[in-house]
This record gives C-alpha cells, sequence and structure tokens, in this order.
C-alpha cells in the first residue's frame, strides 16, 4: 500500500493533529510491514499562490497552453500525480476559525483539477478520478462540536472536506476528531486524545485487513 499523508499543522513538534497522524501511520505499519508513505507537509512546503495566470491556465486546454501558463500550473500537476498515485490518502489538520487552515485550503484549490482529479462526462456532469481510495481525515478541534454540544452547528470544517473530496472521486471517508482539546480541562483533552487514539488502532486494524485481501484479488 502507498499512502500520502499530508499535515497542514503550523505548530511543528506540539502539534496534536501531526502526533495522532503519525500514530496512525505506526499502527497501519504494524498491519502493513511493507507500507510506503509519501509524506507531504504543507507547513514547509509552501505551495504557490493562486494567481489569474494559474486560473486561466487550468481553463485553458493542454494544446493551447503557452510556456509561462505550464509553469503556473507545475506544483498543482504534481501533487494531482502524488494523489493518483497513491493507495491510500490521510489528511490530518486542526480546525482554524470553524474550519480548515488556509495552507489546506490552498491545497485543496490546487488539487481539484479538472482533467486530473475530476473529468467532464457527456450528460454535463462530473466525475472524480480518486474513487476507491480508502482516506482519512484527523482533526483537532478546540471545543466540543460532536453532535449535541454547544457549538455542534459551528462545525464548517467536516461538511467543506466531505463536499471537496467528494467531488474529486472520495465517496466515504472517514473522520477521526479529537475535541475538545484547546478550551478544555486537563481530564477533558486526556479523554479526547485517548478516544481518538482508539478510533485509529481500529482503523488502521481494519485497513491492514483489506490490503492482504485486496493483493490476493490483484494476484487472481
Amino acid at each position: 500500500m502507498k499512502l500520502l499523508h499530508v499535515d497542514a499543522s503550523p505548530k511543528g513538534a506540539n502539534s496534536n493533529s501531526r502526533a495522532l497522524s503519525r500514530f496512525f501511520v505506526d499502527q497501519l505499519r504494524a498491519h502493513i510491514p511493507s507500507l510506503s508513505v509519501d509524506h507531504l507537509d504543507l507547513a514547509s512546503e509552501v505551495l504557490p499562490q493562486i494567481t489569474e495566470l494559474f486560473t486561466r491556465a487550468t481553463y485553458t486546454p493542454e494544446t493551447e497552453r503557452t510556456p509561462e501558463m505550464r509553469d503556473a500550473l507545475t506544483a498543482s500537476d504534481a501533487l494531482c500525480q502524488r494523489l493518483l498515485d497513491a493507495d491510500a490518502l490521510l489528511f490530518a489538520m486542526p480546525m482554524h476559525n470553524w474550519t480548515m487552515p488556509a495552507v489546506f485550503k490552498g491545497f485543496v484549490d490546487a488539487i481539484v483539477r479538472g482533467g486530473l482529479t475530476y473529468v467532464p462526462t457527456e450528460n454535463g456532469g462530473f466525475v472524480g478520478m480518486l474513487g476507491g481510495k480508502k482516506t482519512l481525515f484527523v482533526t483537532t478541534r478546540g471545543v466540543d462540536l460532536r453532535p449535541g454540544a454547544p457549538f455542534a452547528a459551528m462545525d464548517t470544517l467536516t461538511p467543506a472536506l466531505r463536499a471537496a473530496f467528494g467531488f474529486i472521486g472520495v465517496a466515504n471517508p472517514a473522520f477521526v476528531d479529537a475535541q475538545p482539546l484547546q478550551f478544555a480541562r486537563e481530564t477533558e483533552r486526556a479523554d479526547a486524545l485517548a478516544r481518538a487514539k482508539e478510533e485509529l488502532a481500529t482503523l488502521a486494524e481494519h485497513w491492514g485487513n483489506i490490503e492482504p485481501r485486496a493483493m490476493l484479488s490483484q494476484a487472481s
């Protein structure tokens, strides 16, 4: 299995989302020793800004693009290829102001690409090209946004991720959300992280059980 692992927290070693995503990778490798990981750190590998030239280039047929347009799309093309080459996807991030961090929004803008990660159909619809890839979002939230909690209605991160990645073919992503963390008592933070690790360990075991069957199916 080849896993694309994307981190988006700016906190470095102090990041809970990074720690949880590493925990999941370690758990998954215990079940799949041959696991290959392609790691992208959006906090240190800063993506180019979306410019007018980039936008015009994405809507220009490939055969008609100027050299400047091709240059503007180089980083985005490479990111899209990394997604397409992966068997499974892991995205880890904190919630910033009720939604995704700015660097991850830039990543989304770079990888939702017509002709690469989605293609138009003859009837005017679109087909996402990431279908069939196991996908996990690991998020950390300062407050409790679970159903029934006072701030539950303010979670715009989950629907935004579902919409963006659903459009490019990710139909049933898994979510493991550690909450509450920042604005909680120490015991609540400890409980939130313990719950998240338990969910991640279970999911890693599930993915690990699927992988041998997939390999046998490909070999037959």
